[in-house]
């Protein structure tokens, strides 16, 4: 069985302690999710686990040690491989996107060149050299399939097909992609290598919907540790069976998936502050005892009364206090500068057409958001809904049709992609310049958004993703507003970021209008969905779990000629033929060997090896029913 442990875990960067006491362990087919705050340490667990962040250990250890020197054990599965998801992968800049999913199979490819030398070989010569190239040629075939050579192109289209990836896309230079797709490519490449040990670091950042929901069953059904770093708590819940949790530079370990695990905190931080609250209570009446005794000593000028109050003083110095629990650490206390509301509609779209070349992303679509919602637009990757929104404000046009904001609106807008005017800027001159207020006051107003002390003094450039999306937060939030448009809020922020960016949103009393791929944020923030599918907006009235309960009674159901309805008494289902049920289990046998053989052309196109992997599924799924009722029929 697979096991994956690292104890004790002591790490510097640059003589900086960043992690103290970090302990984690994985075993046979786990998925673990890590959690924290960012900075806490989170991708450094991944990248030390991965080999890429050596440790430095003083000459000697474990034996001896020394301040300002790594520590702790990491223990590895024996001869497995493990495999890291990087943020952004590099390649040379001519390697396309096909060439860097073929990575994933170096080693089958090479063994399948191996067999082909072999086969050339094999008829130009005869008797003992033929039998010697007959011998090879079974070892090199076994150890191809051992490394899954038969399975490459359906490994490859059942990929493409999750990850949405064209044959267009495919054939793309790979260093002409963006940040997101190189990524998305590169676990792609990571999945079809299939490690024995997978290390994911926000795995679902450039993901759609429809992308995660795919990664979530894949994940699920892997055959090996996983270990997940991700703000995705949906994700989360769906995937993992274990949590750790970084906090203050150690580790604790919850079992359970991520709802589990806030469930977990919430009564061990419960019972903490009643052991707490006992203690307090006992210390206190000690400290009673001794002045009291004390007041008894000096009154009778007794030295028995001093004796037994310095042996209870004793016995409360020695005592292991319990630290008073903090329940909430420093978070963002945000407050919206609201004004006179808006009116009824404030947003309404009309016939509004958009297309790029031969591309439509809107077909004379129309959708109304009325003051007070709070509205989420769904939709796949390049769909079109930052188009809406750069329509909404005014930044593009529509081919045709009109959107545009209601009477009295008062909106403020946070885009997915943004830029501040000078990296080079602090942060308290970035808020500055936007508003006329005094320094005190400005420092006072960015310690809300966890801006203390000499951290407004930070450049721009210094930021991590979270303290800038912070610093555009505090700058978007000090206007007076009525609307708000977020354009993916959560992304960049860590879980507990995201819950007070919640909190804060949950007392904003105007209109939300939101973009997001975060099915937990939408299920608590959103009251209805407007869906961007097939060029047109299409409104469900309820959350993201309401959606998906939706598009399953969508799902069109193949029926027989309709036949006329008579009610009846309730009779005993027919007799099913076992043989004909038997017959049945043949067919769809025969069907799916000729699939998986089809599958095996190296020839096909990506489009057709997707057509024929979804036969293949849906042969797959019809063969497990057929199997079922033969069980039945036992």
């Amino acid at each position: 069985m697979l096991e994956l442990k690292i104890q004790g875990i002591k790490k510097y960067m640059d003589s900086t302690l960043v992690l103290e006491n970090v302990s984690l362990e994985a075993y046979g087919h786990e998925k673990v999710g890590i959690v924290g705050m960012n900075g806490s340490g989170k991708s450094t667990i991944l990248r030390i686990i991965a080999g890429l962040e050596p440790m430095n250990y003083y000459p000697g250890y474990p034996q001896t040690t020394s301040f300002g020197y790594d520590e702790g054990l990491i223990h590895r599965p024996k001869h497995a491989t493990c495999a890291y998801l990087e943020q952004t992968p590099h390649y040379p800049s001519h390697c396309k996107v096909i060439d860097v999913l073929n990575e994933a199979f170096e080693e089958v490819m090479e063994l399948e060149g191996q067999l082909r030398e072999i086969e050339a070989k094999m008829n130009e010569v005869e008797g003992v050299e033929l039998e010697r190239l007959l011998k090879k040629y079974s070892d090199v075939t076994q150890q191809f399939e051992a490394k899954g050579g038969y399975e490459r192109e359906e490994k490859l289209a059942k990929v493409c097909t999750g990850l949405k990836f064209t044959e267009e896309f495919l054939q793309k230079d790979f260093s002409m992609l963006s940040g997101g797709e190189k990524t998305t490519v590169g676990l792609g490449r990571l999945l079809m290598n299939n490690p024995e040990v997978l290390l994911l670091d926000e795995p679902t950042n450039h993901l759609d919907m429809d992308s995660v929901e795919w990664l979530e069953g894949f994940l699920r059904n892997y055959k090996g540790i996983v270990l997940i770093v991700s703000h995705d708590r949906y994700f989360l819940d769906n995937v993992v069976t274990k949590i750790v949790e970084i906090e203050d530079m150690e580790s604790t370990m919850y079992k359970g998936n991520y709802s589990s695990f806030v469930e977990q905190k919430e009564e061990n931080m419960r019972i903490l502050y009643e052991q707490y609250r006992e203690q307090q209570k006992k210390i206190h009446g000690m400290q009673q005892q001794i002045k009291s005794l004390r007041d008894w000593a000096m009154r009778a000028d007794n030295n028995k009364f001093f004796r037994r109050a310095a042996s209870i003083q004793k016995r409360l110095d020695k005592m292991e206090k319990i630290d008073k629990p903090v329940s909430e650490r420093e978070k963002m206390k945000l407050q919206f500068h609201t004004t006179d509301r808006s009116g009824k509609e404030t947003i309404k779209a009309m016939e509004i057409s958009k297309r790029y070349g031969d591309k439509v992303l809107l077909d004379a679509a129309n959708a109304i958001v009325h003051y007070g919602e709070r509205v989420s637009l769904i939709g796949a990757n390049g769909s079109g809904k930052t188009t809406f929104l750069r329509m909404l404000l005014e930044e593009e046009a529509p081919d045709s049709g009109q959107v545009a904001f209601g009477a009295s609106v008062k909106a403020a807008y946070l885009p997915q992609k943004f830029t501040f005017t000078d990296e080079n800027s602090t942060v308290l001159e970035t808020f500055r310049e936007d508003f006329d207020i005094f320094e005190g006051k400005a420092r006072e107003y960015l310690a809300k958004f966890m801006f203390f002390g000499g951290s407004v003094f930070k450049k721009v450039k210094q930021l991590s993703g979270g303290e800038r999306i912070r610093l555009k937060l505090a700058i978007l939030l000090f206007q007076e507003i009525n609307v708000l448009i977020l354009d993916e809020p959560t992304n960049h922020l860590d879980i507990e970021s995201i819950e007070t960016l919640e909190a804060a949103l949950d007392d904003f009393k105007g209109t939300i209008f939101f973009i997001s791929h975060d099915r937990y944020f939408i299920n608590k923030f959103a009251s209805r969905l407007i869906a961007l599918e097939n060029a047109t907006l299409t409104s469900y009235a309820g959350n993201y779990d309401y959606y998906r309960q939706q598009k399953e009674k969508e799902v069109p159901v193949v029926v027989e000629k309709p036949k006329k309805v008579v009610v009846r008494e309730v009779e005993k289902a027919p007799k099913v033929d076992r043989k004909r049920v038997e017959e049945r289990i043949f067919a769809l046998e025969q069907q799916v060997a000729e699939l998986e053989k089809k599958l095996e052309d190296a020839t096909l196109g990506l489009e057709d090896m997707q057509k024929l992997y979804e036969k293949k599924q849906a042969a797959d799924a019809e063969l497990e029913a057929a199997m079922l009722k033969w069980m039945e029929l036992e």
